[in-house]
C-alpha cells in the first residue's frame, strides 16, 4: 500500500453543513487510514470541526464497546481505554484539554496478518485475518485463534484466498461476511474483482448476495444489515432472508467504512490508485471526481446531506465510527511518550513527572 508522500501536507475542507450536523450530533467521529499511518478524530469546539491527526502504523478497522476503542494496525490490535480524568489536562498544561483520552492498555501482537476489519461481541473482540481467510478471535496464546472460515477456502493458510474483509456483529457474535471474490486460490479473487464479491452468513456458510463489487464495511444497526458496495459507490440496505441487496446512495468515491449517528450513516470514500487491486470498477465510470472522506448521509431519505473531505496527503481511509457523547476526543499512540507518563487507577489519576493530577 502507499505512503504519503515526502512533504504533501494533509489538508481538509468540510461542507458548511457538516459543521451544522456534527455540532447537533452529540458525538465526534474516528477515521483510519492505512495509506497515510493516521488515526483522525473529528470533534467540534468554539463552533468549528477540531480535527486531530496521530500516527500509527498502517491503521485499519476500530471496533467500540462502552469506553474502550479497539484498532488494527500493521502488526497488532491495540486496546485503548478512555481517561476522562486525565483528558482534561491534556497536553499538560493547555488552558483548554478534551472531554475523553484514549490510552492504550492490552495488545495483542498478531504478527502481520492483513488485519481488516474488528468487531466486539460476547466480551470477545473478534477479527478479520485477511491473509489467512478467516474470522479470528483474539489469543493470549496464538497470533490468531480461528472461529470460521468460507466453506469454499479449504486450507487456512497465508495465501490471502478470497480476500475476506468485513464482519457484521451482532451483540453476541459475528454474523455475516464480505469477501472480494468465491475464490480457493492464492489470491484467486483479483481476476473478477469487479463483480466477483460476495456477502456470507456465517451459520450457514451460504452467500447471502452475490456479484458485488468489492464490497466492505458490513454492519448491524437499529436490526437492518447494510454493506458497502463498494466499487459501484453505494450504500446498500440488505435483506438476508430475501437475499436481496437495495442501494440507498451512490457516493462519488470507493467506499470503506461505516458508522451510524442516530438516522444518519457516516460513509467513508477514497480516491483510486491504478493499479491491479482497483482498476476496472464501475465507480470510475459514474463521477468525474473521486473524494476521499466521509460522507454523511440522511438514512429517511437517502440524501447526501455534509461532506468531510481530505483535499491532500491522504487519499484512501479504511474505517469511519461514530463516538457518542464526545465532543472534544484525543488518543494517544502506544509509541508515545505520553503512553508511560499517563498512569490511571479506580481512584487516581496522574501525569508522571509532571504537577497535573
Amino acid at each position: 500500500m502507499g505512503e504519503v508522500a515526502a512533504g504533501e501536507p494533509v489538508n481538509c475542507s468540510v461542507s458548511g453543513s457538516f459543521h451544522e450536523w456534527l455540532s447537533g450530533a452529540g458525538g465526534s467521529v474516528a477515521i483510519t487510514t492505512y495509506q497515510a499511518g493516521r488515526v483522525a478524530l473529528l470533534g467540534f469546539a468554539n463552533g468549528r470541526v477540531t480535527p486531530v491527526l496521530r500516527e500509527f502504523d498502517r491503521p485499519m478497522g476500530m471496533a467500540i464497546s462502552g469506553g474502550d476503542l479497539a484498532i488494527a494496525t500493521r502488526t497488532e490490535i491495540t486496546l485503548f481505554a478512555n481517561a476522562p480524568a486525565l483528558a482534561a489536562h491534556y497536553p499538560v498544561g493547555a488552558p483548554e484539554g478534551h472531554d475523553a483520552l484514549y490510552l492504550p492498555r492490552v495488545t495483542y501482537h498478531t504478527g502481520d496478518l492483513k488485519v481488516h476489519d474488528l468487531g466486539f461481541g460476547n466480551d470477545q473482540l473478534w477479527f478479520v485475518n485477511t491473509l489467512f481467510s478467516c474470522i479470528c478471535a483474539v489469543s493470549r496464546e496464538f497470533s490468531f485463534q480461528p472461529t470460521w472460515k468460507p466453506p469454499f477456502v479449504t486450507r487456512i493458510a497465508p495465501e490471502d484466498r478470497c480476500h475476506l474483509n468485513g464482519i457484521a456483529v451482532d451483540a453476541a457474535a459475528p454474523r455475516f461476511a464480505t469477501a472480494l471474490g468465491a475464490s480457493d486460490l492464492p489470491e484467486g479473487w483479483r481476476a473478477g474483482k469487479a463483480r466477483g464479491g460476495v456477502l456470507l452468513e456465517l451459520e450457514s456458510g451460504e452467500a447471502v448476495l452475490t456479484g458485488l463489487s468489492m464490497p466492505h464495511s458490513p454492519r448491524y444497526y437499529q436490526g437492518k444489515l447494510w454493506v458497502l458496495n463498494s466499487g459501484t459507490g453505494e450504500l446498500c440496505e440488505v435483506d438476508a432472508t430475501a437475499r436481496r441487496c437495495t442501494p440507498v446512495v451512490a457516493l462519488p468515491g470507493f467506499l470503506r467504512g461505516l458508522g451510524f449517528a442516530g438516522t444518519f450513516a457516516l460513509v467513508g470514500m477514497c480516491q483510486i490508485r491504478q493499479s491491479n487491486m482497483f482498476g476496472g470498477l464501475p465507480i470510475q465510470k459514474k463521477f468525474e471526481r473521486l473524494l476521499c472522506g466521509v460522507a454523511v448521509v440522511d438514512l429517511r431519505d437517502g440524501k447526501h446531506i455534509a461532506t468531510f473531505e481530505f483535499t491532500s496527503g491522504i487519499h484512501e481511509i479504511f474505517d469511519v465510527r461514530f463516538l457518542p457523547g464526545l465532543s472534544r476526543p484525543m488518543i494517544v499512540a502506544p509509541n508515545s511518550p505520553d503512553a508511560r507518563r499517563g498512569i490511571t487507577s479506580p481512584a487516581v489519576a496522574y501525569w508522571y513527572g509532571t504537577d497535573a493530577e
